[in-house]
């Protein structure tokens, strides 16, 4: 038989870094889940992905128990490695923060595939491709 869900938590935690401060910790303690149980799980999962930022869809189950999925660090995140920015562009359509190149843009787009509403990599490259242009990113061949 099928457990109950009580509820999805979505966050974005640094890979190997989860503790009980916030937003962890308000996040599971209102539904009653053991706190230190998922930073001790999550942080083993995420070990080799330490620093980077790791969006995680936490499902919680009526007995409290809880399951959960790491996806890929978000587009803004892979954008500012490649493109070695520590922040996006406060107007992107004035002022450019740095560029990446077609080859990066693939990469990422790549990467991200799996986690994008998007048929074949040419339409994951077009999404990619926005989130840059948006923060300000130049798109160079």
């Amino acid at each position: 038989m099928a457990k109950k869900i009580l509820t999805q938590i979505k966050l974005q935690i640094k890979g190997g870094q989860a503790n009980p401060a916030p937003p962890v910790g308000p996040a599971l303690g209102q539904h009653g889940v053991n706190i230190s149980d998922f930073c001790s799980k999550f942080n083993e999962a995420t070990r080799d992905r330490m620093g980077e930022v790791v969006p995680v869809v936490i499902t919680v189950y009526a007995d409290r128990s809880f399951d959960f999925i790491t996806k890929i660090a978000p587009a803004a995140e892979l954008i500012k490695q490649a493109a070695q920015i520590n922040k996006g562009s406060g107007q992107p359509l004035k002022d450019k923060v740095g560029h990446i190149t077609m080859a990066q843009l693939r990469d990422i787009a790549e990467k991200k595939l799996p986690d994008l509403n998007a048929r074949d990599i040419e339409a994951a490259m077009n999404i990619i491709a926005g989130t840059a242009r948006q923060m300000g990113v130049e798109i160079k061949d």
